[in-house]
């Protein structure tokens, strides 16, 4: 890319690594600028990390929103465009055999924040979304939405834990009481699973056993806020690219891959 391009951002807390990504923008490491942060959380700190740079700041309460579904779902407006069996015939976040009434009704009410946040992202333009500890799970809704140009993702998550082991929303928690001796931090594409998109980088520290949960949060932060504005420095200087590969198995089958491959720096 020869442009800075254009970041969005969502947070549910203090947004520590959004501000590891605005300090790096302002740095000049990462050709980009941040143009709006977006929250679930109407109390989240971080939304007074773009402040003095006066970048554009919303909530979207989704937690209002699931109440008044769950007392009223008959006066719930659904968005025109949901259609709850093309979502059902995507989505990654529940098995096959969970109860269908229940992953209606979570679908539906996600489909209604969800549209609210997308009329709230489009009033600003942009090239990259990133989730700075924005503790929802998307749903194909909003991902199909964002990602409108096939192999091309372009939604950007970090997790606290060394992926494939340990998804959902306590990495570092569970990489510590499972006795793990290596600990970590994974930066992704999203996809329809809950952090299960191809993987764009990861980094690593040792877990001894004077360590506490404390201690080890302390040390995969510290990576995170090295790790998660190096990938968005790939991105923004257009080193990342999805290929689908394919290896073969005992037996004669094959399994299926997406790997995100990085691209040599450009001379000059």
């Amino acid at each position: 890319m020869n442009q800075d391009i254009r970041i969005g951002a969502l947070i549910s807390g203090s947004g520590t690594n959004l501000q590891a990504i605005m300090d790096a923008c302002e740095s000049g490491q990462i050709r980009g600028n941040v143009v709006f942060i977006g929250t679930d959380n109407p109390g989240a700190a971080g939304l007074n990390k773009g402040k003095r740079l006066k970048i554009p700041t919303f909530i979207v309460d989704y937690s209002s929103i699931i109440r008044r579904f769950k007392k009223t779902p008959e006066k719930i407006k659904l968005p025109n465009d949901f259609d709850i069996n093309e979502i059902l015939s995507k989505q990654h976040l529940f098995p096959a055999d969970a109860d269908k009434e229940k992953i209606k009704a979570f679908f539906a009410t996600r489909a209604v924040a969800e549209s609210t946040l997308l009329d709230k992202m489009k009033i600003y333009p942009f090239d990259l979304l990133i989730l700075a500890g924005f503790m929802r799970n998307l749903t194909p809704y909003f991902i199909d939405r964002v990602n409108t140009v096939p192999d091309h993702p372009r939604i950007m998550n970090i997790h606290p834990a060394l992926l494939p082991a340990f998804p959902g929303i306590d990495g570092y928690g569970d990489t510590f009481r499972y006795g793990c001796k290596i600990g970590g931090c994974t930066v992704h594409f999203v996809d329809y699973g809950e952090d299960s998109g191809p993987i764009i980088g990861q980094r690593a520290y040792t877990i001894s056993e004077d360590d506490t949960i404390e201690s080890v949060w302390e040390k995969g932060l510290k990576l995170e806020w090295m790790l998660y504005p190096e990938c968005v420095k790939l991105f923004a200087e257009g080193r990342l690219t999805t290929v689908k590969m394919s290896y073969a198995l005992k037996g004669g089958k094959k399994k299926d891959r997406t790997i995100v491959k990085i691209l040599p720096s450009p001379k000059g």
